[in-house]
């Protein structure tokens, strides 16, 4: 955890967001990432999902099982959903998402807006083409050899 702090301090002092994360496996750091969303111009770039991106790299795995996460913050919607779909076994965090939200990192209107029906969201929804789109999903329903994640 103490590293997840000090990339999140040093990376404020290189101009980007106060987040760090590393990924632990065994007991030895695999990965680390910050967050990077102004300094890349990428709305993706949080301290977690550069961590995942990273550990899965080193590792040659889409699937962190055996992995844990330390962040310096609650992870958000976005990288939790991340955390999730790379199985990292456990989550470790610093500051908490009310802690963000006080320093203008308040991620209450996704979770508000996923509460939501579709129809009253802040963002349109609308289906096409569902009668199209469902080919990709059988073909995958009944492809036999294919990786399952």
């Amino acid at each position: 955890m103490r590293e997840a702090i000090r990339l999140s301090i040093e990376n404020v002092k290189n101009g980007g967001g106060p987040f760090g994360a590393v990924i632990v496996k065994d007991g030895r750091i695999i990965a680390t990432g910050t967050n990077r969303v102004t300094a890349n111009n990428d709305p993706t770039a949080h301290a977690e999902v550069s961590a995942i991106r990273e550990a899965c790299l080193k590792l040659d795995t889409f699937d962190l099982s055996g992995c844990e996460i330390y962040t310096s913050c609650e992870p958000c919607p976005m990288c939790l959903g991340a955390i999730y779909w790379a199985h990292l076994d456990r989550i470790y965090y610093g500051n908490n998402k009310a802690d963000a939200a006080a320093i203008g990192f308040d991620d209450s209107f996704i979770y508000d807006e996923l509460a939501l029906p579709r129809e009253n969201r802040k963002k349109a929804m609308e289906e096409l083409l569902p009668e199209e789109a469902i080919a990709a999903f059988r073909l995958w329903r009944d492809t036999e050899d294919k990786t399952e994640y």
